[in-house]
């Protein structure tokens, strides 16, 4: 059977509105599509990293859609260039990610699509939180470097089955991903550690890693699609 190519992964820009502010996002969209990714970002602004569109498209070839969202608005990204003050309140994008993943259940083109969320440091507390609080819709999470002892309160309500990954030189986050573990509430959890890997996974070998474990992740809790690649 001929491969399909990226090429018909459908993409698209679009606005997600959160009461009077407008959210922008890229929405990657294979055919017969069963699931959707939410990336949360550490900076809140999942278009600005180039990362996220390559793991957009390697989820994409396993049959499923990501949407790479900007939690904050142009104004807030200009104070938190300063301050850092928007994207370190968890509390703040976890409460855009819950409004994010109502649009999704309502919007015509995704309402039918179990969704995942992929969070990355101060974005995967606020992934963690999020699907605590739609325990009901978040189906699967994973989360990579996360700061996620700033919220140990809701770890025992987290009910969808959870991935921590953490690279092994980031020691700090191996011991505090190693606590994390103990005090989630589900029993399908895990903490992947991938070797000669830094807190950003900035190795090549390392980045691929990590999305080779959330892909895997993603495609046994979530129901996929047309795989691409095979």
């Amino acid at each position: 059977m001929k491969t399909k190519s990226l090429l018909e992964i459908k993409e698209s820009t679009i606005t997600i509105e959160v009461g009077r502010l407008q959210l922008i996002a890229e929405l990657f969209i294979p055919d017969n599509v069963q699931s959707i990714i939410v990336f949360v970002d550490r900076s809140g602004c999942s278009r600005e990293h180039i990362c996220n569109y390559h793991l957009a498209q390697v989820l994409g070839k396993k049959g499923l859609a990501t949407i790479l969202i900007d939690l904050l608005t142009p104004e807030e990204e200009a104070i938190d260039l300063r301050s850092k003050h928007c994207s370190a309140n968890i509390r703040h994008l976890a409460e855009r990610l819950i409004a994010v993943t109502d649009w999704l259940t309502q919007n015509p083109i995704t309402h039918n699509l179990q969704i995942g969320y992929l969070g990355d440091g101060t974005g995967g507390g606020a992934a963690l939180v999020a699907a605590t609080e739609r325990p009901l819709t978040v189906k699967a999470v994973v989360v990579r470097s996360g700061l996620i002892d700033l919220v140990s309160e809701v770890l025992d309500d987290v009910q969808a089955p959870t991935l921590l990954i953490v690279g092994g030189y980031d020691l700090p986050a191996i011991a505090m991903n190693e606590d994390t573990l103990t005090q989630i509430s589900t029993q399908h959890k895990r903490l992947k550690i991938v070797p000669q890997a830094s807190h950003h996974f900035a190795q090549p070998d390392a980045w691929q890693k990590a999305a080779q474990l959330t892909s895997q992740w993603f495609q046994h809790y979530l129901p996929i699609g047309i795989r691409f690649d095979s």
